[in-house]
């Protein structure tokens, strides 16, 4: 079971590339990304589109490239600002944080805003209160691509945060209906919302009073990574594998969700989780083990952390710990993984990218 991105979201960052001047081909031949590859497939493995996403970061110099910012962030600014929020007493007091740090950083010309409204929070977008135009004229040039990918990866920020999914009750587009609105569904597992007044997530406030568990040990491995833990990470399809995919996300760090907490999120019984899974021939055992898997396998594809990092990264207090679970996964030791062919393969592509 690999997780995976719609085609869709590799040639907009292509296009994007174009875009900006650069050397696409150059691009696609450092990561060993084939023509055939961009033109054939309908997905693409997620690990690689973070890869992706990753390098041209670097060649932009700008780390909001993709998302909503309304101007050019440069290379550190997600870093200090996860600094400055990391020991905020709650995720409100993170999130007015995060609002307040675009006010004084260089580049951005659009801040994350928290609104709250009775039962329910939102987090939305307006311009610095320096800007003289309002949030429309900012957002109107911007593709449904870029609205979709920013208000995703503001959706697992909070989440890897809190230590847990941030279950939405909607996701707002002010952009029309898209043809491809299931994966919409399937990315947020929530009710989707076109033509609204603004770009949003909408859920409990509830969330809000939740604390920040991360910390500065692991903020280290998390950027690392950055932004694979924050991209699209679920099978394009609607099946309900891939509605637990989503929901157990990519940190962890975190103690994952009971089948029980995974049923009630999904308002059904245990009994009809194990069930409707058994029936495409999974469990959530399965689920989360593939998942653990898949995600062991990619930090340790990542020359740049250590086995350390990586047990960190994977929520083992002990590494040795995490040496008898990835030889489980994978036959293999750590040791022994970084000596095989497919990391000698993927690693060296890593290190050039």
């Amino acid at each position: 079971m690999k997780a995976s991105v719609p085609m869709s979201s590799v040639r907009y960052l292509l296009k994007a590339v174009e875009g900006q001047g650069l050397d696409r081909q150059a691009v696609l031949d450092s990561l060993e990304i084939t023509q055939d590859e961009i033109e054939k497939s309908e997905s693409f493995p997620a690990y690689r589109y973070g890869m992706l996403y990753q390098k041209i970061m670097w060649l932009m110099q700008d780390e909001s490239f993709g998302m909503l910012s309304g101007g050019k962030v440069p290379n550190g600014t997600f870093r200090m600002m996860c600094l400055c929020i990391i020991h905020a007493r709650s995720l409100s007091h993170a999130l007015y944080r995060c609002s307040d740090f675009y006010e004084i950083c260089r580049g951005p010309t659009v801040k994350p805003v928290l609104i709250k409204k009775g039962r329910f929070a939102m987090v939305t977008f307006a311009p610095l209160d320096s800007s003289e135009e309002g949030i429309d004229a900012l957002v109107e040039p911007e593709s449904k691509e870029q609205l979709r990918t920013t208000l995703s990866m503001w959706h697992h920020f909070i989440c890897w945060l809190i230590g847990r999914r941030l279950n939405l009750k909607a996701a707002y587009f002010t952009s029309e209906r898209p043809d491809d609105v299931e994966y919409y569904k399937t990315l947020f597992q929530s009710e989707v919302k076109f033509n609204q007044h603004a770009n949003a997530l909408v859920f409990p406030a509830s969330y809000l009073d939740m604390p920040i568990v991360q910390t500065e040990d692991g903020l280290r491995g998390f950027l690392k990574t950055a932004p694979y833990q924050l991209l699209v990470m679920v099978e394009n399809d609607n099946s309900l594998k891939s509605q637990v995919m989503a929901m157990l996300g990519k940190d962890f760090s975190r103690e994952m969700p009971s089948a029980e907490e995974v049923a009630s999120a999904l308002n059904m019984s245990v009994s009809t989780l194990r069930r409707r899974l058994n029936d495409e021939k999974t469990s959530y055992q399965h689920i989360k083990d593939d998942c653990r898997k898949e995600a062991a396998i990619t930090y340790m594809n990542a020359p740049q952390l250590s086995i350390n990092d990586i047990a960190a990264l994977m929520g083992f207090d002990e590494p040795s710990a995490f040496f008898r679970s990835f030889k489980k996964w994978t036959g293999m030791t750590p040791g022994e993984y970084r000596k095989s062919e497919e990391y000698l393969k993927f690693g060296k592509t890593m290190k050039r990218s």
